[in-house]
């Protein structure tokens, strides 16, 4: 009887071959099913994680260029596919602070407009023209030239201005395309918007519902 109780026990103690393949198949179906679902996720939240991120470097160069007493430039570089914060004091190139990478081009663009959108209005900025980069700066006391970019210049006094010490306004568009090079975005309502106020380095943050820009920020 003793024997009997233990082999009883030992049975009921155990899984069997087959409840374990039972559990490791459901765990398959179910790592199936969601690993998709996580990928899209992250997928469609790309634009809005690139867009933040400019947004808060364009604070972190004006609140710099307060606290330092100079002018810092940002710099969002298409040819290090980067955005970069660049100290100007003393030399005009200036010195890189700080280099943050952005999200591939066949994932995100950020050099145009997106095709049959219409701008943020109010206001009725002009969007950032993005060009050959012949002032450069230091990295390591070599100078980097050369670059496609698009750069705006904080100033002690909080506003912002161009090379020729200008003031000015800008809209910067962060959105997926919907093929490499396509200017089309995959979906509207990823379409992101940051608007610069020359005047006072202000910043807007938009997002589109399918129709139109809405104010986030």
């Amino acid at each position: 009887m003793r024997q009997r109780s233990q082999s009883v026990d030992n049975r009921q103690a155990g899984a069997s071959v087959v409840e374990i393949v039972i559990v490791l198949v459901i765990l398959a179906i179910l790592s199936a099913i969601s690993i998709p679902y996580i990928f899209n996720y992250q997928k469609a939240y790309k634009s809005e994680d690139q867009a933040l991120k400019v947004v808060d470097l364009m604070r972190e160069a004006a609140q710099t260029a307060i606290n330092r007493r100079r002018t810092v430039r940002i710099e969002i570089d298409l040819t290090d596919n980067a955005v970069l914060l660049i100290d100007q004091s003393p030399t005009p190139s200036g010195t890189l602070i700080k280099k943050i990478p952005l999200e591939l081009p066949k994932d995100v663009r950020i050099d145009t407009i997106p095709a049959t959108v219409t701008k943020p209005n109010p206001p009725n900025f002009n969007d950032a023209a993005f060009a050959v980069d012949t002032v450069g700066h230091l990295v390591g006391g070599t100078t980097v030239t050369g670059h496609n970019i698009w750069a705006a210049r904080f100033k002690s006094d909080g506003s912002v201005v161009t090379a020729a010490d200008v003031p000015m306004s800008a809209n910067v568009y962060i959105f997926p395309p919907v093929s490499f090079g396509s200017t089309t975005a995959r979906n509207k309502v990823e379409i992101r918007a940051i608007t610069l106020f020359g005047g006072s380095g202000a910043l807007r943050y938009w997002k589109h519902d399918g129709t139109n820009f809405v104010a986030s920020l």
